[in-house]
């Protein structure tokens, strides 16, 4: 399917033309960060696409399902057969999505407290989960034959959630190119708007590099920011968030030119919007700082946010998913939060558009403690010290594998309401902890604060909480608080 992409790149000039944003980092670091994601603190992220149907390993299956010698490419002939016969394309009659039902998805968000959703518009695998005029392999016209994007946008709106989404699309450029080293259904004649293209033969040597080769043409990165742009006007979405490889230094001029894009038409539109992005990829302060499944150390003084799944092993659902504790997921938001993060929490749907037992009883479970502890996290600022304690937060990406090990000296802190939060992320069975930070100490060399503790209450449960502020600390006593999940207190000063 052709379109006139010097139609579209026309239009894109024009936009930026005529709005307040220019196509550069100077005019773009103008931008600022919405009041609405400083104080949303949790949003979901949505995988779910074909790579749904084989359900095997992780999201990437369309690429590895044709390298050779990878668990995906034997799986994949000894239960569909030669790649050449039966394709990653002959999935989608499959993704039939006969029970998506968009309104109930939205019901569970809100339930877990999320107050924005992010779903995956397209994936490296190239198929639009949105009706397109830029091709026809998208959801309206195969698989589901629905806009399960645009019926997920209408839902949000509904029910008042914010509404964004992510775009994956130029790893396209290599992620299917395994298929064109051995006899399979990709093939070289495929060019603009058909599924595989260009599926290039020639990977880059090492993808993490910031000057792969081969460069992208011109033409397949035209086509990424159109279809970027598309789906800014089809859906006004409200975050675009990047997946990795646009660090890449081909694609720096692009990404200027889609903010200034965005950020005018988001001027247009009246409407607070941001670009969650990777890697450095863009000029710190044009957009927002995001780290894949990972977390900073220390506070920050500008906002950002962490990509984290429910699953370990994996963005989208498979049948071998290793899925997280609520207990962990809660100790990670409460540090992320009081470190002036927001957590993006992903679920993996599974083909007919259900989501599994496991991934609804986790976000139920952190909805329940948000309904009770909330006021601590929503809208919250960070505290002049963000933790206590022995445990330290790993800094970097990739860094969610394993379950933290808290003790019961460990503590997250936020401010909100005029008053301090303390959360205790272990609470110990004897009920009696001290909280260092706030330990009323004269003027001496290693004193940090000299406020004065007038109350202290224990969010969602009925007992008052015995406490006194001594130069140690704030000591604090209880008799039937407890449970695995974070602890929080609310500390009146005066």
């Amino acid at each position: 399917m052709a379109y006139d992409q010097k139609a579209w790149l026309k239009k894109i000039d024009d936009v930026i033309a005529q709005g307040p944003y220019e196509a550069n980092w100077e005019s773009l670091e103008k931008h600022q960060t919405p009041q609405w994601f400083r104080d949303a603190k949790l949003g979901i992220f949505i995988h779910w696409g074909i790579y749904s149907v084989p359900a095997f390993a992780n999201e990437w299956y369309s690429r590895n399902m044709y390298l050779q010698g990878t668990r995906e490419f034997e799986h994949h002939v000894k239960t569909y057969g030669p790649q050449k016969e039966f394709g990653y394309k002959d999935f989608i009659p499959m993704f039939k999505a006969e029970k998506f039902d968009p309104a109930a998805w939205v019901d569970l968000f809100k339930r877990a407290g999320a107050r924005y959703v992010v779903p995956v518009a397209e994936h490296h695998d190239g198929f639009q989960m949105y009706k397109s005029e830029l091709s026809h392999w998208n959801a309206a016209e195969m698989g589901p034959k629905r806009d399960t994007l645009g019926e997920l946008t209408a839902a949000m709106k509904k029910a008042g959630l914010v509404n964004g989404a992510s775009t994956h699309r130029i790893e396209h450029w290599f992620f299917m190119g395994g298929g064109r080293s051995f006899d399979s259904d990709i093939r070289p004649e495929e060019k603009l708007g058909d599924f595989y293209w260009p599926a290039v033969k020639e990977q880059p040597e090492n993808m993490d590099s910031l000057f792969c080769t081969p460069v992208p043409t011109e033409e397949f990165l035209n086509d990424w920011m159109i279809r970027t742009c598309e789906l800014i006007d089809r859906y006004r979405i409200h975050e675009l968030y990047f997946d990795w490889w646009i660090q890449q230094a081909v694609a720096k001029p692009y990404l200027q030119k889609i903010a200034a894009y965005y950020y005018n038409r988001a001027a247009e539109w009246g409407e607070e919007v941001l670009i969650a992005y990777k890697h450095d990829a863009f000029m710190f302060g044009t957009a927002v700082v995001d780290i894949e499944r990972g977390q900073f150390s220390e506070v920050q003084s500008f906002p950002w946010q962490t990509d984290t799944a429910i699953a370990k092993n994996s963005w989208c659902y498979t049948e071998g998913n290793d899925f997280k504790k609520p207990w962990s997921i809660l100790c990670d938001l409460a540090d992320v939060v009081s470190k002036n993060g927001t957590m993006l929490l992903n679920v993996g749907p599974k083909a007919d558009g259900t989501i599994s037992a496991e991934d609804t009883k986790v976000l139920e479970s952190i909805g329940a403690w948000l309904k009770t502890n909330g006021e601590a996290i929503y809208g919250s600022r960070p505290w002049r010290y963000a933790q206590e304690g022995p445990t330290k937060q790993e800094q970097g990406q990739f860094t969610d594998g394993k379950d933290k090990v808290y003790t019961a000296e460990d503590f997250r802190f936020t401010v909100n309401h005029g008053k301090l939060y303390a959360i205790a992320l272990r609470y110990p069975e004897k009920g009696e902890i001290l909280i260092r930070s706030l330990g009323r100490k004269a003027h001496t060399a290693d004193s940090v604060f000299f406020g004065i503790v007038d109350d202290v209450d224990v969010l969602g449960f009925d007992e008052k909480p015995v406490f006194e502020q001594t130069e140690d600390g704030l000591k604090i006593q209880t008799k039937t608080v407890g449970g695995e999940n974070p602890i929080v207190f609310r500390v009146t000063l005066r």
